[in-house]
């Protein structure tokens, strides 16, 4: 009997007492792993194959030990420039004992559930809307007095051309877009 599964993420075909080797897992050394993503199983003459993975089927391991794979030279240059650049990698492995395959009535692995700390977050949150609204209502209240047209000089000399343009262009005054700080003042009505 023999099924082909997922394990990290690359499909392997397993075999009862099989080792492998698999990208490094969570798990310890002694502890047993069930991978319910099987995507095919074949018995003999029988083959089963899942749309996409087999609903009960089960493959059983044991983790055996965790170790770095051979090591390999990552070269890489460009002629006639001076560059080299010489690496190493050697890959982090898990090396699994494949104990069985179950193909009906395995239970499916739980997710796992997420940590106090997301709990905590979740009330942070709900404060969040409600400062955003204190910051909101603050932001009108700060630009409800600059809406009326101020009337002194001395407040329209304190603002940019881009915002006196802006002002005239509300009052409708033609001709604002090619006058200078001093003029737009004088034709807001301030001297």
């Amino acid at each position: 009997m023999y099924a082909i599964v997922e394990i990290a993420g690359q499909q392997f075909k397993v075999a009862k007492d099989q080792k492998v080797y698999v990208h490094r897992l969570r798990e310890e050394e002694g502890q047993k792993v069930s991978f319910d993503q099987v995507l095919l199983i074949g018995d003999g003459d029988s083959v089963t194959i899942g749309a996409p993975a087999i609903d009960g089927a089960a493959v059983e391991a044991k983790v055996v030990k965790h170790l770095k794979g051979d090591k390999v030279i990552v070269f890489k240059k460009k002629r006639r420039k001076g560059y080299q650049k010489k690496n190493g990698h050697r890959q982090s492995l898990t090396e699994l004992m494949i104990e069985g395959i179950v193909a009906k009535g395995a239970k499916k692995a739980a997710p796992k559930k997420a940590e106090p700390a997301t709990k905590e977050a979740a009330p942070a949150k709900k404060e969040a809307p409600a400062k955003a609204e204190a910051k909101k209502e603050a932001a009108a209240e700060k630009k409800a007095p600059a809406k009326p047209a101020p009337k002194a000089a001395e407040d329209l000399s304190s603002k940019t051309v881009a915002e006196l343009r802006e002002m005239a262009k509300a009052q409708e005054i033609t001709g604002y877009s090619s006058m200078k700080k001093a003029e737009l003042i004088e034709a807001l009505g301030g001297k």
